[in-house]
């Protein structure tokens, strides 16, 4: 009679688990992970069906008129969460987040801005005390109608933000004059402000100007530099007046060649925007950076290795002598897994242990915004969704992962974007593997 009634509880609870309703809350994330787990709904609730979810780096958006991934989420009335952990050295940490339309932050399931109205981009900020270690962060975000800005940041009390990569200073006049309003670190100088600010509530749509500094080790080559404005710019590399455009213009697009020695090379962009629409975009190939050391053990593979399989109509594929080690591969996308789509799978050498994974985004032939990455991994398979277009020439990590040192190790992508088809680029470059 005992084993009866235990065999009745078991099916019962079995019921239950298969009755209960499902909710979409989004990925969970992972205290290894680097990235924002996001996800959208074209709801102003966060409720309905999930259009998307992705990582991202960054939030750190001005959408302006426009929708997050055209065709995928509408350009009003949608909504958005991110969430990731943080580990951090304990401290009084100081919040900023700028919206238009509402938001609401919450760090260890305590609301620290709570902001959910329909008004103009506006700055909130709050400080915190946070003890050693994870912590959970939390950001939700509504768009109403207008124009979209979501920007989440947050710093240690009374220290200044640590600048790794561009060291962008904002000034509201055209001349570079008196003190910054901001100071920023900005992964790469490839900005389309439109008619929008890029920060609004801090610097103006209108008359301001930016200077970017950064130092650099190149190995000794020939370079060719581009810069595209509107509207004036100088640029400086390694001392030299590569651009001089100090003047009002659309848009325009300009080129110069120069042969660096090898070693740090600092690189300065002056830039000024008076009306209209506002661009900057800074790039450079040729000889490429120094690469920095890579941890022992260290797995790499480029496009161009025999690790590297790729499968689809040949004709698909596009190839340019840049990217990582100068090799990538592209080509253009498709909505879903149709009978004529490309794809490319990377099988690396590995042992059997923890690894983290990156993949190399390249600069250009990047435009998708659902690059959708698989890692099959001894724990079975996960995906990654990258946005491709917020990257140049940086390592994007898609977690860490246990492999098994077997051939069954491998990450693949292919150009299925779930965006419009032939609308987006998608590149294949090298991805790396680093133990952990």
């Amino acid at each position: 009679m005992f084993t009866k009634r235990i065999g009745l509880l078991t099916l019962l609870l079995a019921l239950l688990l298969l009755t209960a309703p499902v909710t979409a809350q989004g990925p969970s994330p992972q205290h290894s992970d680097p990235t924002w787990q996001a996800t959208y709904w074209n709801t102003t609730d966060l409720t309905g069906t999930v259009v998307l979810q992705r990582a991202e780096a960054n939030i750190d958006y001005d959408w302006g008129n426009g929708s997050p991934v055209p065709g995928v989420v509408t350009t009003d009335n949608f909504s958005a969460r991110w969430t990731r952990y943080i580990d951090v050295t304990p401290g009084t940490y100081v919040f900023t987040a700028t919206a238009d339309d509402g938001i609401r932050i919450w760090v260890d399931d305590a609301l620290i801005i709570d902001q959910w109205y329909e008004r103009p981009a506006t700055t909130y900020t709050v400080e915190k005390y946070l003890g050693a270690g994870h912590h959970l962060i939390k950001v939700e975000y509504f768009e109403k109608g207008g124009l979209a800005v979501a920007k989440v940041q947050w710093q240690l009390k009374g220290q200044t933000p640590t600048i790794t990569q561009w060291r962008g200073e904002y000034f509201n006049d055209i001349t570079l004059g008196g003190t910054p309003v901001l100071v920023r670190n900005d992964a790469a100088i490839n900005f389309n402000w439109g008619t929008g600010s890029p920060a609004p509530g801090v610097v103006g749509a209108d008359r301001f100007s930016v200077r970017w500094t950064q130092t650099l080790n190149f190995t000794a080559a020939m370079y060719h530099f581009t810069l595209t404005v509107d509207d004036g710019a100088r640029l400086w590399v390694n001392g030299h007046l590569l651009v001089d455009a100090w003047i009002d213009q659309a848009a325009r697009t300009y080129t110069s060649d120069l042969y660096l020695p090898g070693g740090p090379a600092t690189i300065e962009l002056q830039y000024y925007e008076n009306a209209g629409n506002a661009v900057a975009q800074l790039s450079w190939s040729g000889g490429g950076t120094s690469p920095t050391p890579t941890p022992a053990g260290t797995v790499i593979l480029d496009d161009r290795d025999a690790g590297f399989v790729k499968g689809g109509p040949a004709g698909g594929w596009r190839y340019e002598n840049e990217g990582y080690n100068n090799t990538l591969t592209w080509t253009t996308n498709n909505y879903n897994a149709n009978s004529n789509y490309n794809w490319g799978r990377w099988y690396p050498s590995l042992t059997a242990r923890r690894y983290e994974v990156f993949v190399y985004i390249p600069h250009r032939f990047t435009t998708s915004g659902q690059a959708r990455y698989w890692i099959n991994h001894a724990d079975g398979y996960t995906l990654r969704i990258v946005d491709q277009s917020a990257y140049s020439n940086q390592w994007v990590s898609l977690g860490t992962y246990r492999f098994r040192g077997t051939s069954e190790d491998y990450v693949s992508l292919a150009d299925v974007t779930f965006e419009t088809t032939r609308s987006r680029l998608v590149a294949w470059d090298a991805v790396k593997w680093e133990p952990r």
